[in-house]
């Protein structure tokens, strides 16, 4: 009668099973933090005195959220980072690496099976691989790579089936935005989304990624895709299931200020932006690049608009350029920034002046998020992106992918 999150608790907790809302202490097999959580853990580890750190090996630190430096602030704090790793022989991903999450896939640092636990909100994204993994703050990161446990309250599961097959220029990013409309903000509270792809074709692992890691938004504690040998037991316990049928949404767009305020992209079509940015690691892969290079290949953004490309890691920027997907891009008059967080986390390269108006394939149109407080964030997939890049405009992909 397990979930998926059940099975994996209970094996990482040495427990025959377990049940939602109880208290487990279970092993972790991979944890990480970035610059802007890793120096708060640092401190903590220090603070106590800690000389030996059990999960090193099985862990890594990463700087990308202000990277490379714009400050000496943030070089202060980089170069701290750096020394802690070298000390305690733990993997650094330093600058230009890329974004902690898609340096994670890239390097297979979370398996099925794994508790993985992320000093960032968005650590939700590796259930993508079939983890229970979790975004924790500074203090239980540094308790996992201290002791390589942590304790947990057993989530509740919402099981979500995903049905049909996905219209021409629907994308994963519409049916998170789609799921956020429902659930809003705080529908999955503490709970693990059970996602069951029964689309045609299946999701690639990209796209599964940018679902897992929007839950975030809808308050998951996990977000999961089972993969074997951590299925779900046929008769397993939901708090409740969601239907979606997929070949019936369009292309979606979340309104300023939270992502799950979504309507069509034809509600807003032909509202002026400033900036298009296509990236982060919810919309920064392979495959977000290509579509964005395919609608823009021989076209020109519009004058007037600033269009910053930045893909999420050196593995992605690699294949990009062997693909030519960078020098399309380039062409059509796109800011390629290197591997980093930058804009999306308002940290630099792209943010927003008084006024101003961008459409970002990132997963949080907060106020002040990228920029001035004032600014308006509006939020979809690198198709919708590219196609409001080239009329300055929001625009609906769909004219631009037809034949």
């Amino acid at each position: 009668m397990a979930t998926t999150a059940e099975k994996i608790l209970a094996k990482a907790s040495e427990a025959k099973r377990v049940e939602p809302g109880e208290f487990v202490v279970a092993n972790v097999d991979f944890v990480f933090a970035h610059d802007g959580t890793a120096p708060l853990m640092i401190d903590v580890i220090r603070e106590f005195g800690v000389t030996t750190l059990k999960l090193a090996s099985k862990s890594a630190l990463f700087i990308d959220h202000a990277a490379p430096s714009p400050s000496v602030q943030s070089s202060i704090l980089h170069k701290k980072m750096r020394e802690f790793a070298a000390h305690y022989g733990i993997k650094l991903f330093d600058v230009g690496e890329g974004v902690c999450h898609q340096v994670v896939m890239d390097y297979y640092l979370a398996q099925p099976g794994y508790v993985v636990v992320g000093a960032d909100s968005h650590t939700t994204i590796h259930g993508a691989t079939g983890a229970f993994a979790v975004g924790v703050g500074s203090t239980d990161a540094a308790f996992a790579l201290t002791t390589g446990r942590l304790w947990f309250k057993v989530p509740e599961t919402i099981k979500v089936t995903l049905k049909g097959k996905l219209e021409l220029g629907v994308f994963s990013k519409d049916i998170a935005l789609a799921l956020l409309k429902e659930l809003g903000t705080d529908g999955a509270s503490y709970m693990t989304i059970e996602y069951h792809d029964e689309l045609s074709p299946k999701l690639s692992q990209s796209a599964k990624a940018t679902i897992s890691n929007l839950s975030a938004e809808m308050g998951a504690k996990a977000a999961i895709f089972p993969v074997e040998p951590f299925t779900p037991d046929r008769d397993a316990a939901y708090f409740s299931e969601i239907d979606l049928d997929c070949s019936r949404l369009e292309p979606l767009i979340a309104k300023p200020p939270l992502p799950s305020n979504v309507v069509p992209v034809s509600e807003v079509e032909n509202m002026e932006v400033n900036e298009v940015f296509i990236g982060s690691c919810t919309n920064g892969r392979l495959e977000d690049l290509e579509i964005a290079s395919r609608i823009l290949k021989g076209k020109k953004v519009r004058e007037g608009v600033r269009c910053v490309v930045i893909p999420a890691s050196r593995k992605v920027y690699e294949k990009a350029l062997e693909n030519n997907i960078i020098d399309t891009l380039v062409k059509a008059g796109c800011v390629i920034g290197p591997p980093t967080c930058g804009p999306c986390v308002g940290a630099h390269m792209g943010l927003l002046g008084p006024e101003e108006t961008a459409l970002s394939t990132a997963n949080r149109n907060f106020t002040g998020r990228m920029g001035d407080p004032s600014a308006k964030i509006f939020l979809a997939s690198p198709a919708t992106a590219a196609a409001t890049a080239l009329e300055g405009k929001i625009a609906d992909p769909r004219k631009y992918l037809r034949g």
